[in-house]
């Protein structure tokens, strides 16, 4: 068995939990982890994004996402479908959810939507990467594509200028693998808040900053806050830093290259003890809008 996998694994059985992906771009990504946001951008946009960790470890996770959502034309609703495949060490999981949002207007700047959603999830283990005492150990080769449906929902209060989003994208724990009647490698629920807030540092809105947060929480694990803060120029140019609680330090940039293409990338530096065995991590998206006459946004949004 490879070293990182069996730091994955003891992880595993000291913490009994199991987070969803992290993304250091996650003001970007917001549907994966909330469903209200499907159609809040009031275009439909399709989202990917890659992300490689720990570079230079064997095993360190890999994890790519696609997404598409918009709003649905004359009505308050939207619709988001998205596909998330996570690699870490042996293990394998491809993710399909489908959102779907209502929202309220509470003012003539404010939004309140609430959102729903349902995923299906198909897990699988390599056993081959794995040296254990008994090969023909029937649970582990149960793990080969195991299947698990969950369900999920947020709520989501926005203007052009500000967010604030509460949400648990599944609300249903599972059990990987069970030794002894005891649960050693599980799914548990996690509980996300979201904020950001966008500043205008100049009277003709040349440049604006945006602060943003994300708080997650799972039972057994450390709780998770990531803070950063982008500054954008002329509506074109992202710099921005992130910090990941007793973690990462991350640098950001974008580029609005038209507008309805947005690139994005990322890069992380370990601040643990880790980081004396590794190069970092990487992350890199692509954003794409469809605008039509009835499309309300006409400057890009930086959320």
């Amino acid at each position: 068995m490879k070293k990182l996998i069996l730091v994955f694994m003891f992880f595993s059985i000291v913490s009994n939990a199991q987070q969803d992906a992290q993304f250091t771009q996650y003001m970007y990504n917001t549907i994966e982890v909330n469903p209200a946001y499907a159609g809040s951008r009031g275009v439909l946009s399709v989202f990917g994004l890659y992300r490689t960790q720990w570079v230079g470890l064997e095993g360190a996770p890999q994890t790519s996402t696609f997404s598409v959502n918009t709003p649905l034309k004359n009505s308050d609703l939207g619709l988001g479908v998205s596909l998330v495949n996570d690699k870490i060490g042996p293990t394998t999981e491809n993710t399909l959810s489908a959102d779907l949002s209502y929202t309220i207007p509470t003012s003539p700047t404010w939004n309140l939507s609430f959102g729903i959603k349902g995923t299906a999830n198909l897990f699988n283990i390599d056993a081959s990467k794995l040296s254990f005492e008994d090969q023909d150990d029937p649970q582990f080769q149960n793990l080969s594509n195991k299947f698990s449906p969950n369900v999920g929902a947020g709520v989501y209060f926005h203007s052009d200028r500000a967010y604030v989003g509460l949400s648990v994208p599944n609300f249903i724990e599972t059990n990987r693998y069970d030794a002894d009647d005891i649960a050693i490698f599980k799914d548990k629920i996690n509980y996300y808040l979201i904020a950001g807030y966008v500043f205008n540092l100049d009277r003709l809105e040349y440049v604006k900053f945006k602060p943003a947060m994300m708080v997650k929480m799972v039972e057994g694990a450390p709780l998770q806050v990531d803070v950063s803060g982008n500054f954008m120029f002329n509506d074109k140019f992202v710099l921005g830093l992130a910090y990941r609680w007793s973690a990462s330090v991350s640098a950001m940039a974008g580029f609005q290259v038209t507008k309805g293409m947005y690139i994005g990338y990322g890069y992380d530096h370990e601040t643990t003890r880790l980081r004396k065995y590794n190069s970092g991590s990487h992350e890199i998206f692509l954003r794409f809008e469809f605008f039509n006459n009835y499309n309300k946004m006409i400057s890009p949004r930086f959320f």
